[in-house]
C-alpha cells in the first residue's frame, strides 16, 4: 500500500559492500515506508541476497561506502542481534538445523528479547505457548514441530513455514525475505505467502528478495526493483515482474552496456 507521507523505515543510499576483496554492492538506492511490499529480483550473481546479508549485519561483508538508515537512526552501527532486536527480520534462504537446541524455546527467547527492546514484558512459558499455538494457524503448521530440534529433520517448506511463524511472534517492522519461494512446491508456496500477507499491514514494511514472478503472483509488491551488477537498475510496478516472466534478463545485458563509461581515445 502506497502512502507518501507513510513513515520512513529504511533509507539506503548509495550502498556499497565486499566480501573479502570482491566488491558485490555498487551503489544501491532504496527506500521503504511502513505499508509497502518491495520485491528485488534478478540473475544469480547480481548482489540480491548481498543486499540482505548487509541489511542484517552478517561478519563477512564489509560496507565500503555509502549509507542505511532505520527509523533515522545509522543501521551500520548496530550489532546484527540489536538490528533484530529492534524490528530488523531476516528470513533465510537456506534456515540452518541446530540439533539440541528445542524450537519452542528458541522462539520464546527470541520473542522475549523483541518485547524486551520495545518496553514490554516478557512472557512466561504458559503465556508464550498461548501466543504460540495461536501464531501457528498463520502458516498452519503441527504443534508437534514445536517440541523438536531447530529445523531439525525439517523439510524444505517446513523450514520457510518455521520462519514465517518466526516472522509472526516477533511483529518485525521491516520483514527481509531472502528467497523464501526457494524449493517450494505450489502447495507450500500458497502457506507462506499466505502467511507472508496476513503479516503486511500499514506500519510494517516487507522486502521481498526473489527470482521468480511465482512468487508475486501470491503476494502483490507495490514496487519491483531489477538488480544487476550491483545495484538497482530499474524500478516498477507488478507489471515490471511479469515482463522479465516473458522476456527474460536479456535486456539487462543491453542496458548495461549502454550505462558503460566510454573509454577515452589517446592522441
Amino acid at each position: 500500500m502506497i502512502r507518501p507521507d507513510a513513515p520512513l523505515l529504511l533509507e539506503i543510499r548509495d550502498l556499497h559492500a565486499r566480501v573479502e576483496d570482491q566488491p558485490i554492492l555498487k551503489g544501491v538506492n532504496l527506500t521503504l515506508r511502513a505499508g509497502e511490499i518491495h520485491a528485488v529480483m534478478g540473475r544469480n550473481g547480481s548482489g540480491k541476497s548481498t543486499l540482505s546479508k548487509v541489511l542484517a549485519g552478517h561478519p563477512a561483508y564489509t560496507v565500503t561506502a555509502g549509507s542505511v538508515l532505520y527509523r533515522g537512526e545509522n543501521l551500520l552501527e548496530l550489532a546484527p542481534e540489536q538490528r533484530a532486536r529492534t524490528g530488523l527480520f531476516l528470513g533465510f534462504q537456506y534456515p540452518v538445523e541446530i540439533a539440541g537446541v528445542n524450537n519452542l524455546e528458541f522462539l520464546r527467547v527470541a520473542t522475549n528479547a523483541r518485547r524486551t527492546e520495545q518496553g514490554l514484558d516478557e512472557l512466561d512459558t504458559f503465556a508464550f505457548e498461548d501466543l504460540v499455538r495461536e501464531r501457528l494457524g498463520v502458516v498452519q503448521m503441527d504443534p508437534a514441530f514445536l517440541e523438536r530440534g531447530l529445523n531439525e529433520g525439517f523439510s524444505g517448506g517446513e523450514k520457510k513455514r518455521n520462519e514465517i511463524l518466526q516472522m509472526a511472534l516477533l511483529e518485525p517492522l521491516v520483514a527481509i525475505l531472502d528467497e523464501t519461494d526457494s524449493g517450494l512446491d505450489i502447495d507450500a508456496l500458497r502457506i507462506v505467502a499466505g502467511g507472508v500477507n496476513q503479516l503486511a499491514g500499514p506500519d510494517n514494511a516487507t522486502l521481498l528478495v526473489t527470482h521468480y514472478q511465482r512468487l508475486l503472483d501470491l503476494i502483490t509488491p507495490d514496487y519491483v526493483h531489477v538488480m544487476a551488477a550491483g545495484r538497482i537498475l530499474r524500478t516498477g510496478g507488478k507489471d515490471l515482474a511479469l515482463e522479465l516472466e516473458r522476456d527474460g534478463y536479456d535486456w539487462v545485458d543491453h542496458e548495461l552496456a549502454a550505462q558503460a563509461p566510454v573509454p577515452l581515445e589517446v592522441a
